[in-house]
């Protein structure tokens, strides 16, 4: 999809991902950009700072996903891309309280469901539209030490693919995002982690890549290299993939 002229929705858009693709979308010509953050002053700096519009929006609510699509169709513009990027980490197993792995579910799956549930029908309407799902890398390899991100994120995969065949004949485009380590409020204080074996990078290359997959309208954005090497060796040869898995466990998993 071209970018130029377009409206965009990104969500989580205070920090991180979130605002460097709300500024990587100003910088590429987007029409107008709504930065959307539970951050509500996070948010309005960010689109004060490109001339955006900035909404307040609890994701883990549908009603507040609801209301956003609402709004911004109403007063500033119908909506072309949709970046359903907000996302929480969780930390530990299956001992983790079942309101954490709640609220994890609503944020970093639901989330996304709810603003395709509302945005999809419109973009149908008007002949098509894009969503930019941010997943991880741990929806298509897991994440060590994090049962409830890596279920989540592989949830979110899963998703944005059934949203990618099912509504691709109706002129919806989508791309997931699945990056490794990406320095942030999330990532904070876990720089040493598993995550981070390969580095981590900073959120603009990661905005750029994601702008990049939008126009080429191009599924899986993978800012780092390694990752399509490890799916590969993981669909090629499970049982070895599962036993290099357990090993970064012993490393990283306590």
């Amino acid at each position: 999809m071209e970018i130029t002229g377009k409206t965009v929705v990104v969500t989580g858009a205070a920090s991180g991902i979130g605002r460097a693709l709300a500024e990587a979308f100003a910088a590429a010509g987007a029409g107008h950009v709504i930065c959307a953050d539970l951050n509500l002053a996070g948010a309005k700096t960010v689109a004060g700072a490109i001339a955006g519009t900035a909404f307040q929006v609890d994701v883990s609510n549908e009603k507040d996903i609801a209301e956003l699509v609402e709004s911004v169709e109403e007063t500033v513009a119908p909506i072309d891309i949709f970046c359903s990027n907000a996302g929480i980490l969780a930390t530990g197993g299956v001992e983790v309280a079942n309101d954490t792995w709640q609220k994890i579910w609503e944020i970093n799956v639901m989330s996304h469901v709810w603003a395709a549930r509302h945005v999809v029908p419109r973009m149908i309407e008007r002949g098509g539209g894009y969503l930019l799902n941010t997943a991880s890398a741990a929806g298509l390899l897991n994440q060590v030490g994090a049962a409830p991100y890596g279920v989540t994120k592989h949830a979110a995969v899963g998703l944005a693919e059934w949203l990618a065949f099912s509504y691709g004949d109706q002129g919806i485009g989508v791309s997931v995002l699945c990056p490794q380590a990406v320095r942030s409020e999330m990532t904070r204080g876990f720089e040493d982690s598993v995550a981070s074996i390969d580095g981590m990078l900073e959120p603009e290359p990661v905005a750029q890549a994601c702008l990049e997959a939008i126009a080429e309208n191009r599924f899986l954005v993978l800012p780092h290299d390694t990752v399509e090497g490890y799916m590969k060796a993981k669909v090629e040869d499970y049982d070895r993939w599962i036993g290099g898995m357990k090993k970064l466990n012993r490393v990283f998993g306590s």
